[in-house]
C-alpha cells in the first residue's frame, strides 16, 4: 500500500511504523515454523541450535518406514473420502440455504457451522458415545463420517459466500428455456460456483487431514493417521523424522493456500467483482 505523493512527513513515518509493526508480528507468528523447518535436516537425533551437521536422513526414514507410509495412507485415504462426501453436502446446503425463501436460515446455519466453535474436545466425545452405540468406533466409515461433520462447514461457507452475488435469473431464463434442474445445475449454476467449491474442497481437505483429536478417540491403531502418528511419537520417543513430516505438512499447506487464493481472486472476476472494489 503505497502513500500518495502529496503526504507529510509525519504521514509517511507512520506509514513505515505501521509497516514495521505489522512486519514484526508477522515474524513472531511464523517464528515457530522456521525454527522447525532446519531442525529437519539435522545430523544427529537431537533437537539443538547449532546444527550438527546437514542430513536428508529424516527424510529417507519417513519415505521408507513402513509406519509412517501406513499413516500416510490412511490420511489420504480418509481425508479424500471426507473431502467427497462434505463437498457434496455442504454444497447442497449452501444451494438451498442462499434461496431467500428458505425458512429458519440463520438458525439452520448456525447449526450447520456448529462443530467449528463447539471445542473440538467436546465434539470428540460427543461423537465417541454416539458412534459406540452404532458400532462405528474403531471403523474407516466411522472416521470419515466424523470429518465429515467437521469438513462440512468450511464449504457451506465458501460456497455459500461465492453464491452471494449469484444472479438467480440465470437459472430461471435456462429453466424457461427447457433445460431441467440438473442440466441448470451443470450448464449454469456450477460453472459459477467452481472456484467457491473447490476452495471449500481444499479447506475440507486440509481440515480432514489435519485432525488428530477425533481419530485418537475413534480410530484403531490399524487405522493410525499421519497426525495421530505425530502425536504419539511426540509423547513416545521423540524423533526428527517429526520435523521432516512437519515441514512437508507447511509446505503442502502454503500451497493449499495459494491455491485457494488464486481461486478466490478467479471467483471475484467471474462475478464482475474487481480487485479494486473487492478492496
Amino acid at each position: 500500500m503505497a502513500l500518495p505523493a502529496y503526504a507529510t512527513p509525519l504521514q509517511r513515518a507512520w506509514h513505515w511504523m505501521f509497516l514495521g509493526l505489522c512486519a514484526l508480528i508477522f515474524l513472531f507468528l511464523i517464528a515457530p515454523i522456521l525454527v522447525i523447518m532446519p531442525l529437519s535436516f539435522s545430523s544427529e537425533p537431537w533437537f539443538t541450535y547449532p546444527l550438527p551437521g546437514l542430513s536428508t536422513r529424516w527424510y529417507d526414514d519417513f519415505f521408507s518406514s513402513q509406519r509412517w507410509q501406513s499413516a500416510l495412507f490412511n490420511s489420504v485415504f480418509i481425508a479424500l473420502a471426507a473431502t467427497a462426501l462434505s463437498t457434496a453436502l455442504g454444497t447442497i446446503a449452501a444451494l438451498g440455504l442462499s434461496r431467500p425463501e428458505f425458512p429458519f436460515r440463520p438458525l439452520i446455519m448456525g447449526l450447520i457451522i456448529s462443530p467449528m466453535v463447539v471445542p473440538i474436545v467436546i465434539t470428540a466425545v460427543g461423537m465417541y458415545f454416539f458412534y459406540a452405540n452404532v458400532g462405528l468406533t474403531n471403523t474407516y466409515w466411522g472416521i470419515i463420517l466424523a470429518h465429515t461433520a467437521l469438513a462440512a462447514p468450511f464449504v457451506v461457507i465458501t460456497v455459500t459466500a461465492t453464491l452471494t452475488g449469484f444472479d438467480h435469473s440465470l437459472t430461471r431464463a435456462a429453466a424457461g428455456l427447457g433445460a431441467g434442474p440438473v442440466t441448470v445445475f451443470r450448464r449454469v449454476t456450477l460453472p459459477l460456483i467452481l472456484p467457491g467449491l473447490i476452495s471449500g474442497a481444499l479447506f475440507a481437505f486440509v481440515t480432514s487431514f489435519d485432525e488428530v483429536v477425533v481419530v485418537l478417540f475413534l480410530a484403531s491403531p490399524e487405522q493410525r493417521t499421519l497426525p495421530r502418528q505425530m502425536f504419539s511419537g511426540i509423547r513416545e520417543q521423540i524423533s526428527p523424522t517429526i520435523t521432516a513430516v512437519a515441514t512437508l505438512l507447511i509446505i503442502f499447506s502454503v500451497v493449499l493456500l495459494t491455491t485457494v487464493e488464486l481461486l478466490r481472486r478467479r471467483s471475484e472476476r467471474l462475478r464482475g467483482i474487481s480487485p479494486q472494489s473487492a478492496r
